[in-house]
């Protein structure tokens, strides 16, 4: 349940988008007919209405995605505070102003913010965000716990560029396409890296101990 809600926007926006490319001029009557009192001018033009219906769609959808998580019993996480916050703010501009750019700096907006909030914990509290979430499923040495931190940080600042560079050098329907399919490859490839590079520095239990010990490890 949990991973249909955090793909759910996503999968969302791609579909509105792709759907209202393909009859951009229904989709044109139809954003102009029933939400022209959200847009400056009140008109909406064929060739931004793809991208304007699908950000309304994905807005809604990441408000529900918090509803719904609150209404469950279950926290908000961060990573969701700030997708919420970026894509009402972005993706409000976006439908007023007719200007796909402020929803397409969203992704990385959420990028660089988890990579700020990786790289934060670790240098300001101390705290090895990983490490919290796997240590009682996988034991590491301190430096490999350290090493996956900065990963994640390089990897997500790295990310936020090339969602830039995709989003302004190629047409919106490119960017549509790697936000779904690319994005996705990027992290199950990273994903992967991330579990090799753990399996060969796993530590065993020792027998007949009560856990692992970490002393004298090093790099």
């Amino acid at each position: 349940m949990k991973l249909l809600l955090d793909f759910l926007p996503l999968i969302l926006f791609f579909g509105t988008f792709k759907f209202a490319e393909s009859h951009k001029a229904a989709a044109a009557a139809f954003a102009s007919s029933h939400f022209g009192f959200m847009v400056s001018g009140g008109t909406v033009g064929p060739e931004e209405a793809p991208v304007l219906l699908a950000t309304l769609v994905v807005m809604v959808a990441t408000l529900a995605q918090a509803l719904i998580t609150k209404l469950r019993g279950h926290k908000i996480d961060l990573m969701l505070w700030i997708s919420l916050g970026l894509v009402v703010v972005l993706g409000g501009l976006t439908v007023w102003l007719h200007d796909e750019t402020f929803i397409k700096w969203k992704p990385t907006g959420l990028y660089w913010g988890m990579a700020l909030v990786f790289l934060l914990s670790d240098l300001l509290f101390g705290k090895n965000l990983l490490r919290s979430m796997m240590e009682k499923d996988v034991k590491l040495p301190d430096f490999a716990w350290r090493r996956m931190n900065w990963g994640s940080v390089l990897f997500f600042v790295a990310l936020g560029f090339l969602n830039l560079y995709v989003a302004f050098h190629y047409p919106t329907a490119t960017w549509a396409n790697f936000k779904v399919f690319g994005v996705t490859g990027l992290f199950v490839l990273f994903t992967l890296g991330q579990g090799i590079y753990m399996s060969r520095h796993i530590i065993e239990p020792t027998p007949g101990a009560e856990g692992p010990s970490e002393e004298g490890v090093r790099p």
